[in-house]
């Protein structure tokens, strides 16, 4: 499959299609019957656990308040099985005034990221979920734009096929410090035209797939040393390193179609000054910088507005509100909804926001469901999930991608040059989160499989106050 697309060669964009006549009625139509508060909760993007929830449990009816009586336009889903994923799009679909934006972050490991990778213990038995791809590093280290585009199609059909509508991938952040705290392996590399091609390819693949992309994180999180959801880092650069490298892949994606645009919580002295905000509050970097320098006219997309580097300083209606007069159309993880719907309305009051700035933000939202066919069907097909995720072709993909990205750093004896030996003494050493429990595991067992004598040693473990939360974006 994947030699099959690096014979055809690069591609034209492949773009979702626009709303045709009807679509565009049925977006004028609904944002004529909304009054400001529902507006407003057009823009707001919440977070939920993808486990199974029985819609008569306790635990779901905040999800369903969100829904029926705040009317959101979207929601957030994380680590969950397939199934439960699509029986959870449906069920609150069917709850929803208008259709839902579903979202989900699905950029370092493809849908396996999200889709179950859990494992059963105390043996450590995969439960099987979605296509597991290795982390998006590694598939950088390929240096193909076919695996690229292959990535993004395998992740961009099993998103749709569990209900996810709007991806939040591809990570855009050029890795320039190996140090990042934050970034890391979710980057295609540390060189701004790798990160360009490869995430250009993978936007390409998951338009394929039917599924909306989103560049990440805006104008560049590589070269910081902290971790925004911690505290709010600082990247150094002036105006021209940022146009130099960091910009670099954000131009070829806007230029590629790009659907929507996740902004950094970072602080840029260089080119903010000193008493910089984050970018993700800063008119200059979303309203000039990116959809006027850069022509960008999708969706802007906060980064989680739940993240310390926003809201210890601002508090989520503050933080919503600059949010909007910075330029952003989407509210992702803002908190407390209310709070955000009545620090909305106060700042139209106050003529800080207009009616007019929203609804144009609410356009872009309704556009991209538009886009997505949410006017037509909202639903998924549950009995058609097994025909997609995690599907053997697509499992096929991934060991390609896995293959082909294995680099060989040192080998002065030329060890590697033919079969290990028995003779030979091989150490293998995992590095990786405490909680990782499936880290080298199979490598080690390929490992044992061809020697006759194999000692496994407890993996060396990296800090586990430095390991990132299950919901980031």
């Amino acid at each position: 499959m994947v030699e099959d697309i690096a014979r055809r060669g690069r591609y034209a964009p492949v773009l979702l299609p626009e709303p045709d006549a009807a679509g565009q009625a049925w977006i004028d139509r609904t944002l004529a019957m909304l009054d400001l508060r529902r507006a407003t909760a057009q823009l707001i993007i919440q977070w939920m656990p993808g486990a199974y929830l029985s819609p008569t449990e306790e635990a779901f009816q905040e999800p369903r308040r969100w829904v029926e009586e705040e009317q959101i336009g979207g929601i957030y889903l994380s680590i969950g099985t397939p199934h439960v994923f699509a029986a959870l799009s449906n069920e609150l679909q069917a709850r929803a005034r208008i259709p839902l934006l579903v979202t989900s972050d699905l950029e370092d490991g493809g849908p396996g990221m999200r889709l179950n990778h859990s494992y059963a213990l105390p043996g450590v038995v995969p439960q099987g979920g979605g296509t597991a791809f290795p982390p998006t590093m590694a598939v950088g280290a390929t240096g193909s734009q076919a695996m690229a585009r292959a990535y993004g199609r395998v992740t961009g059909r099993e998103a749709r096929a569990v209900g996810v509508h709007l991806n939040f991938a591809p990570v855009l952040d050029v890795n320039s410090d190996p140090r990042n705290p934050v970034i890391g392996t979710r980057a295609f590399g540390g060189t701004a035209g790798m990160v360009a091609r490869l995430g250009t390819a993978y936007l390409e693949g998951l338009h394929e797939g039917r599924t909306l992309g989103t560049g990440k994180h805006f104008p560049g999180h590589g070269d910081t040393r902290t971790d925004s959801h911690e505290t709010l880092p600082v990247v150094d650069g002036d105006a021209a390193v940022l146009a130099a490298r960091e910009l670099v892949p954000f131009r070829a994606a806007v230029d590629a179609g790009v659907d929507a645009i996740m902004t950094a919580h970072v602080a840029l002295p260089g080119v903010l000054g000193p008493e910089a905000p984050p970018a993700t509050l800063a008119p200059e970097i979303l309203t000039d910088l990116l959809r006027g320098e850069l022509s960008f006219n999708g969706l802007v997309v906060t980064d989680a507005l739940e993240m310390a580097a926003v809201s210890e300083r601002y508090g989520a209606g503050e933080a919503a509100v600059r949010a909007l007069e910075a330029g952003a159309d989407i509210l992702l993880m803002p908190g407390d909804i209310g709070a955000v719907l009545d620090a909305v309305e106060a700042a139209v009051g106050e003529g800080r926001l207009t009616e007019t700035r929203i609804r144009a933000s609410v356009h872009r939202v309704l556009t991209a469901k538009a886009r997505a066919g949410l006017h037509q069907d909202r639903y998924v097909d549950l009995e058609a999930v097994d025909d997609v995720v995690g599907s053997g072709p697509h499992r096929a993909v991934a060991d390609s991608v896995a293959a082909r990205s294995l680099v060989l750093l040192r080998d002065p004896a030329a060890v590697f040059r033919g079969p290990l030996s028995d003779s030979l003494h091989v150490l293998s050493i995992t590095v990786a989160a405490d909680q990782d429990l499936a880290a080298g595991r199979t490598f080690d067992g390929f490992l044992r499989a061809s020697r006759t004598e194999v000692t496994r040693c407890p993996p060396a473990r990296r800090n586990p106050s430095k390991v990132r939360p299950a919901a980031r974006s």
